[in-house]
């Protein structure tokens, strides 16, 4: 909404609303055309001589102060018609050139502009006004054609110069349509590279997330295990050591990979995780000292997007095991075929007496994987477990568990 409304607003108004402002320079120039055609005009009917042939009756003479005076009022006039106050200027100089003549050329340019700025029911009023003027005009002053003729070419003149404004106004709009098209166009299209870049971006988050909270989890485990059995072998104590330097070298390549992707684009994400590594998973837990175990029914291959998605599954149901309930005995399982994969990753509760690592989650892992199994279309439950593997109608485990369709 916020964009189609600045877009719009960047187009300007339709050209149907009054004159747009303008420049000094043209203004001055159209008001020095339109004085000297008054000047002549002016000059033109004060030296006419009275002619009793074109009207009824005996032609006055007007004193010449007043065509002087209708000149004067009609060049003042005259920048009005460049402003929002042209209709009024417009009806103005209709009036005055009901009186003299030296107003029939600031006149004629009231005519033109108000069609050419304003929609047609205005300007056609405009017109009729100045029809108008000029007919009484030549009612009472000496003009150069009979009656009938002046008439016919009053009206001639004024529908030539309503029809010239409203032709000069339509292709106007027409191409302020266009334009305002174009830019909307480019405003929407750069909305939606936004909501991509934002959705790549959200994407690039959760990955991160996924990826360093189970590494780092796994390095709080063993860490923690290391400070609360100081007394162990020394061979266990180097190798939980080893274990924490590679893990602390794989989140920094992570955390460089990710870094990497937001300097550059997608396409530099590298291989995405396939269902195999799962079993890589399980394998890492072990050996920070975690009882998992892991059972894989089915032969079938999921599609990348559901691989992924069952890896992320288990990585953060991993993750939160070790994080809520250390020391418990976890399972995972995950089974495929029929054009779905099934994922269930449960836990027994926190063994008694044990010690969870440092650290509070944000819970937006769940949230994540929840968003991501719905895009594929499939659901994603978590809770207390109390399943018949629980080995308790009541369990203090927790349970993770994901249905993900694909096509067969």
């Amino acid at each position: 909404m916020t964009t189609t409304a600045t877009a719009s607003h960047a187009a300007g108004p339709p050209p149907d609303q009054g004159p747009p402002p303008v420049p000094r320079g043209v203004l001055a120039t159209a008001w020095g055309l339109v004085a000297v055609l008054t000047a002549a005009a002016t000059a033109a009917v004060v030296t006419a001589t009275p002619d009793t042939g074109s009207v009824v009756g005996t032609t006055p003479q007007v004193p010449a102060a007043v065509d002087v005076a209708v000149a004067l009022a009609a060049v003042a006039l005259v920048p009005l018609l460049m402003t929002r106050r042209s209709v009024a200027a417009a009806l103005a100089l209709a009036a005055l050139a009901a009186v003299s003549g030296a107003a029939t050329p600031a006149s004629t340019v009231a005519t033109l502009q108000v069609a050419r700025w304003y929609p047609v029911r205005t300007a056609a009023w405009v017109a009729g006004a100045g029809v108008l003027g000029h007919a009484v005009q030549a009612l009472w002053r000496p003009v150069s054609l009979p009656l009938g003729w002046w008439l016919l070419c009053d009206v001639a003149v004024h529908a030539a110069l309503f029809g010239w404004g409203a032709y000069g106004r339509e292709r106007a709009l027409v191409l302020w349509s266009l334009r305002d098209r174009a830019r909307r166009a480019e405003a929407e299209q750069e909305r939606r590279v936004a909501e991509a870049r934002t959705a790549e971006r959200t994407r690039i988050a959760r990955e991160m997330h996924d990826t360093l909270a189970h590494r780092l989890s796994l390095l709080a485990a063993t860490a923690g295990a290391m400070e609360y059995r100081p007394d162990a072998d020394p061979a266990q104590l180097a190798a939980a050591a080893g274990r924490v330097r590679a893990g602390v070298s794989d989140a920094l390549e992570d955390l460089r990979q990710v870094i990497r992707l937001l300097r550059a684009g997608p396409e530099d994400l590298g291989p995405v995780p396939v269902l195999d590594d799962v079993r890589r998973l399980v394998d890492d837990a072990r050996a920070a000292g975690n009882d998992v175990t892991y059972e894989r029914v089915g032969d079938d291959t999921p599609p990348p997007a559901v691989a992924t998605a069952v890896f992320r599954v288990v990585q953060e149901a991993l993750t939160n095991a070790r994080r809520h309930a250390p020391g418990a005995a976890v399972r995972v399982s995950v089974t495929t075929g029929s054009g779905e994969a099934r994922v269930r990753v449960v836990d027994d509760g926190a063994a008694p007496g044990a010690v969870a690592p440092d650290g509070v989650g944000t819970g937006t892992g769940l949230v994540g994987l929840r968003e991501r199994a719905t895009l594929l279309g499939g659901t994603l439950s978590t809770g207390p477990d109390a399943g018949p593997d629980s080995g308790s109608e009541v369990s203090r485990g927790f349970a993770v568990e994901a249905w993900l369709p694909w096509d067969a």
